[in-house]
């Protein structure tokens, strides 16, 4: 189970995306939604989908299954999850299209970049700007925007 400050960062960062993907019909973020592709399903703590990309039933509802890669995953790491099964999990969507990948680390207030074909970058300044998918470029935050979520 997700503890205090991944549950705040995970709430904050759906609410910073969805102010600005939602209202233009971009994309939307959604917590803990299993993804299925490549023979695995996933459930990152953050899966963002283009808006014409989420899958709709007939009525125009948001379909149970999703049946495809996410177009941004963000894993926020915790105490019990393992870091080589949480990258794997981002490569493996990188591999199927996934646009960019973030792996936030509370503890140390770092963040991993994953971006296809390249090496990881490791941000840890809080005035480095954050890599966003080419869909959401409106979107800027800083490696301090995140951290700074969890002083209430």
């Amino acid at each position: 189970m997700a503890q205090g400050k991944h549950s705040l960062i995970q709430a904050e960062l759906i609410i910073a995306i969805n102010a600005i993907s939602k209202p233009q019909k971009i994309a939307y973020a959604l917590p803990e939604l299993r993804c299925k592709f490549g023979e695995r399903s996933l459930v990152p703590d953050v899966v963002v989908l283009q808006w014409n990309r989420i899958n709709r039933e007939e009525n125009g509802e948001i379909a149970n299954s999703v049946l495809t890669h996410p177009d941004w995953t963000i894993q926020i790491s915790s105490p019990n999850k393992s870091y080589m099964k949480v990258t794997g999990n981002i490569l493996h969507c990188l591999n199927y299209g996934t646009e960019l990948g973030w792996l936030i680390e509370p503890e140390n207030q770092s963040i991993l970049v994953f971006l296809p074909q390249q090496q990881p970058l490791l941000l840890e300044d809080v005035e480095n700007s954050l890599p966003v998918p080419n869909f959401l470029s409106e979107l800027q935050l800083t490696v301090g925007d995140i951290f700074s979520w969890l002083k209430l």
